[in-house]
């Protein structure tokens, strides 16, 4: 499960930002630190990468795959859980099995901007060898990038 949510942040990072690149905590701010080890008190294990000017932290919660992009003055932006595919809302499964029929459905996230408290669900589906990331509000709208 590790191996596979590595992936997904991977394939995210290639996808949304290419200069994401993976670094070592000493070179993360110290706010951006901070406030991950306020928000996430119990995580000891952590993953970092920059992704353009933000950074994102890697990690398990217990037993489920987690990211969290912090700016480098601390500001918590997005968390990123990972979920299974039956675990979508009913509407978000029915537009990609509308939508999305001729692609597999190979993961499933639900993501929180921390600003507004806002969800989205992310899928990242395939076809021909190729990956996508595709967003959608819980009513099942597309949310375009």
């Amino acid at each position: 499960m590790k191996t596979t949510f590595l992936t997904l942040v991977a394939a995210l990072l290639l996808a949304g930002a290419a200069h994401a690149q993976k670094v070592k905590v000493a070179q993360v701010p110290a706010a951006a630190v901070a406030t991950f080890n306020q928000t996430f008190p119990t995580v000891k294990t952590v993953q970092w990468e920059k992704e353009d000017a933000d950074f994102e932290a890697g990690f398990t919660l217990g037993k489920t795959e987690m990211s969290a992009v912090i700016t480098a003055a601390g500001v918590l932006k997005e968390t990123e859980t990972e979920m299974k595919v039956s675990q979508l809302p009913a509407q978000v499964q029915k537009a990609l099995a509308t939508n999305y029929k001729a692609y597999k459905i190979i993961e499933a996230a639900k993501i929180v901007t921390a600003a507004t408290g806002s969800t989205t669900y992310e899928a990242e589906v395939g076809q021909g060898g190729k990956k996508r990331d595709v967003l959608f509000n819980a009513d099942g709208t597309e949310v375009k990038k």
